[in-house]
């Protein structure tokens, strides 16, 4: 079952602080999350200003509670860096097709 997961952080003073400190483990568990599987896809969300305000992440659980155990101990949750989550069930539509090799991506960031 996928889910579209949308975080946004806080937007008070300390936001941006509680997102870095958070963040080597947030990817660290993100790396873990794409090795079984589970994560499809993920990106940071920018402001106009080109700074971080929230994620958004394509996950694959088998169930809505693995999604919660996922998310009872996602270090964005934990570090108070999310202050509003959106679940979105969805369906990826022949995922596969967006499994292409690194030169692709390379050759339309050159661009």
């Amino acid at each position: 079952m996928q889910f579209l997961v949308i975080g946004m952080d806080g937007t008070d003073s300390e936001a941006l602080n509680r997102r870095l400190a958070a963040r080597p483990a947030h990817l660290a568990l993100g790396d873990e999350l794409v090795a079984s599987g589970n994560m499809w896809y993920g990106a940071a969300l920018w402001d106009d200003d080109g700074k971080m305000k929230g994620s958004m992440l394509l996950m694959d659980f088998s169930s809505e509670q693995e999604l919660q155990g996922w998310l009872a101990k996602e270090p964005y949750m934990t570090g108070d860096v999310w202050k509003s989550v959106e679940i979105h069930k969805c369906n990826v539509r022949e995922p596969w097709q967006f499994n292409r090799p690194k030169e692709f991506f390379d050759s339309r960031n050159s661009k």
